[in-house]
C-alpha cells in the first residue's frame, strides 16, 4: 500500500507543479520558445488545450491550468484516502482541501525552482536555456530581497532567505491545518 500510495501521490504531484510551473511562465512572460519551455508546453498542452474551449482566460492568470490543477489535487486526495482507508467519502470540505494542496505544490514549486536555480548558477554559469527560464521565473522573488540585502562580498543571499521563506509558511500550514496540511 505504501507503494501505491506514493506512486499516486507523486505523480499526480509532479504533474501538478507542471500546470503550476506553466501558469507561473506565462505570469512572469517567459521565453516561450526555449526548449525548456516547450517542453513543459508539450507536457500540459494535450489537456489544457480542450479544456481551454471550455474555461475563459482571466487576464495573465491561466485560469484553465489552475483549474486542471485543483481538480487534479481534490483527486489526489480523494485517491489517497480510497488507499489508504478503503473509503471513498465526498465532502465539500474536500474543496478547501484541494486549494491548500494547490498552494503547498506552489511553495514546493518555488523552492525547487530556486534550489535548481542556485545549483546552475554554480555549473552552468548561464549556458544552459534552463538558466534563462529559472532566472525569469525567481528573479520577481528574489530581486526585492536582493535589494534589501547588502552585498557580502558577492555571495547572493537571496535565493537562503526566499527558502526560509518558504519554510516559514510551510510551518505556518502545519500549525494552521495539521491533520490535513501534512497529508497534502
Amino acid at each position: 500500500m505504501l507503494t501505491l500510495t506514493f506512486l499516486v501521490k507523486t505523480l499526480i504531484d509532479l504533474y501538478i507543479m507542471v500546470l503550476l510551473l506553466r501558469i507561473w511562465m506565462q505570469w512572469t512572460r517567459c521565453d516561450f520558445y526555449n526548449p525548456f519551455s516547450q517542453v513543459i508546453i508539450k507536457i500540459t498542452q494535450l489537456v489544457i488545450g480542450p479544456l481551454r474551449r471550455v474555461v475563459p482566460t482571466l487576464g495573465p492568470l491561466d485560469s484553465s491550468s489552475l483549474l486542471l490543477a485543483f481538480i487534479l489535487a481534490m483527486i489526489k486526495f480523494l485517491l489517497l484516502m480510497l488507499i489508504e482507508m478503503h473509503v471513498l467519502i465526498l465532502d465539500p470540505i474536500y474543496l478547501l482541501v484541494g486549494l491548500l494542496a494547490v498552494l503547498k505544490a506552489a511553495g514546493e514549486l518555488v523552492f525547487w525552482v530556486v534550489i535548481i536555480r542556485s545549483l546552475l548558477s554554480w555549473v552552468s554559469q548561464g549556458r544552459n536555456p534552463m538558466d534563462v527560464v529559472l532566472y525569469q521565473l525567481s528573479e520577481p522573488l528574489m530581486y526585492p530581497i536582493r535589494r534589501i540585502l547588502p552585498a557580502m562580498g558577492g555571495i547572493d543571499f537571496s535565493a537562503m532567505v526566499v527558502i526560509l521563506i518558504l519554510y516559514v509558511l510551510n510551518y505556518l500550514g502545519m500549525d494552521l491545518f495539521p491533520g490535513i496540511w501534512y497529508r497534502l
